[in-house]
């Protein structure tokens, strides 16, 4: 099967993990309709508490249902939302994806990738040892980062479980993703 979103999430609150919904809307420029990270300025706490006015670079938060595979099968416990991403994928390597690529979710939204997950110790709060799992380095030491991307809302838009996921690269040279 093609590149598909696998599953859809929310929270209201901060909380850490985000519950499956039918549905989410995407606002161009805020995030996700009723998500507590939605705004165009900062939502996480910790960035909010160093400035408040910065722009919201983590509007969405993407994750591929492979690094949940891979969780399982090292005996963690973790399903789509588990993590706190708002759009679980199927089929499509975000992680190789360059800064500024454009997905179209549905047949409306679109997302623009702006950078990878930064993990920080909640995820060991909600199971130990899964930090680890997703902070890894590659054959040359370099620090590889798997919580996915995160991404600002470019066109408005109901996404759902099944829809269809397209890529298109950025204009212009290709920048490899950075943590935001």
């Amino acid at each position: 099967m093609a590149a598909h979103v696998a599953a859809v999430g929310r929270s209201a609150e901060h909380t850490f993990s985000k519950p499956g919904a039918e549905s989410v809307r995407l606002l161009e420029g805020l995030g996700v309709e009723g998500d507590a990270h939605m705004g165009a300025t900062v939502r996480h706490r910790s960035r909010v508490a160093r400035d408040p006015s910065q722009p919201n670079l983590r509007q969405v938060h993407l994750i591929p249902a492979e690094l949940h595979d891979e969780l399982r099968a090292s005996g963690f416990d973790v399903h789509p939302g588990d993590l706190g991403e708002n759009v679980t994928t199927r089929g499509l390597d975000l992680l190789s994806l360059p800064a500024a690529a454009l997905l179209s979710l549905g047949p409306d939204a679109v997302v623009e990738v702006t950078g990878l997950r930064n993990p920080c110790r909640q995820i060991d709060d909600f199971r130990r040892g899964v930090l680890e799992a997703v902070v890894g380095r590659d054959d040359d030491g370099a620090v590889v980062l798997k919580a996915g991307v995160m991404g600002v809302v470019r066109a408005a838009g109901e996404v759902r479980p099944g829809d269809p996921i397209g890529v298109r690269p950025p204009h212009g040279p290709r920048r490899p993703l950075q943590r935001v």
